[in-house]
């Protein structure tokens, strides 16, 4: 009977231990290099891997069955589900996640046939199990990546009639890309690529699934964290269009310096049937240039009288010849580079200037991006997904031109260096009668800059709810900026 039980709870001790294992995997984009060094939470790895492996070390040395019963029955997976419940972002059963747990439970019906077997039980060899089966899934899925990649290819060489519009940069990439949807869907049948799907095997099973090939246009995103990750991009959209957004120090932390993140955002320029390539004229680009003078077109252009305001955004544009006045109820200032963008490639496609005037008026914002809301008589923005320093400090002053009380929940920059952070520290100081921070990561800094605000510090966002029932009133206006979720 007591071999039985502890059967059992060697599975749950696995299974427990693997579950959080694939969690963090699956925030970190399935890299156990960025779960081991990117993670914020570190004693999370403490108490749901480090001191699971070491109870059961410990346990089978000195032959405590018993004990190890109780801690993976008492203490493992009752704190693993404590967590997971806690979670803004639990683990999501994808077919890549389902198929890491099959091949699981394949290595660990093998080991208890041959245990049966051979009549004896070699349980010192789960650590080598667990080692093994992600060496195996890691190797299983980037063959699978492969011909994801591979029908891709081939899905997009069949549609003859498909122009494709390739997107990077820093920030801005979804704006635009939204942007284009919206200003050029009257001309072509568009499809883009989903929310902020922007790596190679992500978009490949988004052409795969979702692209139409009745399309006539695609858009899509292309992001990095490396080098050549926009390289392997341009292999396979192999676009006729190419747009280099304004390039910051977003993941800085990865690419060390900013001469790495210049030259990985200009392998957009690498596609064998690039036409023309749209480039912020702020970016320092030119040495990547060569052989493609006559096809980069810089951008935003001439552009003079911006407004922007809580209630839209204007802004004049020399286009045709002449100055034409733009407004929409978009908001941000930052907007109008992305915007006047949208108008330069909708004139190039022939659009005319008047019609533009129209499209962009009736713009409609994205959502999470400086998006206005009215909920129980409070003024919200919701600039959630908006996680760079110079949309968060239009974001601030924005909410500097309201009149009445001011809150703003952010947990500040995510993967950026500590002197942007104490930039943003400074910008709210100056404005927010209340500072909401979410999660750890900036939390001391934040804490050292400011001084006039009232601070609330919230360690995860499971309270913030019951916190801004608290702590606001009626007419506030409540800021989201950067939502990162609670791992961070």
């Amino acid at each position: 009977m007591l071999d039985t039980l502890k059967w059992v709870v060697l599975w749950g001790f696995v299974l427990g231990l693997n579950y959080y294992l694939i969690t963090l995997l699956q925030w970190y984009n399935y890299s156990f290099s960025r779960v081991l060094t990117k993670h914020h939470k570190r004693r999370w790895h403490i108490y749901h891997a480090l001191l699971p492996l070491a109870v059961f070390v410990i346990t089978q040395l000195k032959h405590w069955d018993l004990a190890f019963i109780v801690f993976v029955g008492g203490v493992q997976l009752p704190a693993l589900l404590f967590w997971r419940a806690r979670l803004d972002k639990p683990l999501v059963f994808t077919p890549r996640v389902v198929r890491f747990f099959t091949l699981l439970l394949l290595f660990l019906s093998v080991d208890a046939l041959l245990a049966h077997a051979y009549n004896q039980s070699f349980f010192w060899l789960y650590l080598l199990l667990i080692a093994l089966v992600h060496i195996a899934y890691k190797a299983f899925e980037a063959l699978i990546a492969q011909g994801y990649v591979r029908l891709a290819k081939d899905k997009l060489r069949r549609m003859k009639d498909l122009q494709i519009i390739a997107i990077t940069g820093s920030f801005g990439k979804t704006s635009v890309k939204n942007y284009l949807y919206q200003m050029l869907q009257g001309k072509f049948t568009i499809y883009s690529s989903l929310d902020s799907v922007n790596t190679l095997l992500g978009l490949s099973q988004d052409i795969n699934n979702n692209l139409e090939e009745s399309a006539t246009l695609y858009i899509a995103e292309a992001g990095a964290r490396q080098k050549d990750d926009i390289k392997a991009i341009s292999k396979l959209l192999a676009h006729h269009y190419a747009i280099i957004a304004e390039i910051g120090n977003q993941h800085i932390e990865y690419f060390k310096n900013m001469e790495t993140i210049y030259a990985t955002k200009a392998e957009i320029l690498q596609s064998p049937r690039l036409i023309r390539a749209f480039c912020h004229e702020k970016n320092p680009l030119e040495p990547f240039y060569a052989g493609l003078e006559g096809q980069i077109q810089p951008y935003p252009g001439q552009v003079r009288a911006v407004s922007a305001t809580l209630e839209g955004t204007s802004f004049e544009l020399f286009l045709d010849n002449q100055w034409l006045a733009f407004e929409t109820k978009i908001l941000g200032a930052f907007n109008v580079d992305n915007i006047a963008l949208a108008v330069l490639i909708g004139r190039y496609f022939e659009i005319p200037a008047a019609q533009l005037q129209r499209l962009v008026s009736k713009l409609k914002p994205v959502p999470h991006r400086l998006h206005p809301l009215h909920l129980n008589d409070k003024f919200i923005i919701d600039d959630g997904f908006n996680g760079n320093l110079k949309g968060m400090l239009e974001s601030v002053r924005l909410a500097s031109l309201y009149p009445g009380r001011k809150v703003i929940v952010t947990p500040g920059l995510v993967e950026s260096d500590e002197e942007s952070n104490a930039t943003l520290a400074q910008a709210i100081e100056e404005v927010f009668d209340i500072v909401v921070v979410t999660g750890e990561l900036n939390a001391d800094l934040f804490t050292q800059h400011l001084s006039r605000p009232q601070k609330v510090f919230l360690r995860d966002k499971s309270q913030l709810e019951q916190v801004l029932q608290t702590i606001t009133f009626a007419k506030d206006l409540i800021l989201f900026a950067n939502d990162a979720p609670n791992y961070i």
